[in-house]
């Protein structure tokens, strides 16, 4: 094998870290890596349909959360240097509503958002409509309205400071 200088990433070892289950990159931890919140998470955060747990390494900390199987979907290929799983942006969203839900507050509490034009809300929504708990169907889209609103007012905010 040929030998590298280049660092070791912690997403690098997500596959080997569940041999017999599937992980992606979800939450805060995708959402940073879309560039949608500038905060970099100290863990790495993952959905999986294992249990919830917390493993070490010495290439860092991850936070495993299950995700029931009827709604582990909406990840692929991340395009950067590794090959891991990761959440797309929408979904990466609504699997933070999604545990937000489940008590798990911290999840719905986001520093700044930065949404690119490329995101789409009406995606999000159709994500949570696949989440099989009406309960917390109904939290995740009262969390995202209030979104939409903050980030919609936001942006009538900067108009008016041009």
């Amino acid at each position: 094998a040929e030998k590298t200088n280049k660092p070791l990433s912690p997403y690098s070892i997500i596959p080997f870290l569940f041999p017999r289950n599937r992980a992606y990159v979800s939450f805060i931890s995708a959402l940073h890596l879309h560039d949608i919140i500038e905060q970099i998470p100290q863990v790495t955060t993952l959905a999986s349909n294992t249990h919830t747990k917390t493993i070490v390494t010495k290439l860092g900390t991850f936070s495993v959360h299950q995700i029931t199987p009827s709604f582990f979907d909406g990840f692929e290929w991340y395009k950067g240097e590794s090959d891991f799983l990761i959440a797309q942006p929408e979904k990466a969203l609504i699997d933070c509503l999604y545990l937000a839900g489940y008590k798990k507050k911290q999840f719905a509490n986001f520093p700044e958002l930065h949404f690119s034009k490329t995101f789409s809300f009406k995606k999000a929504k159709k994500w949570i409509e696949k989440i099989p708990n009406i309960k917390i169907r109904s939290f995740a889209q009262q969390k995202l309205k209030i979104i939409e609103k903050q980030i919609k007012m936001g942006l009538k905010m900067e108009r008016r400071k041009l």
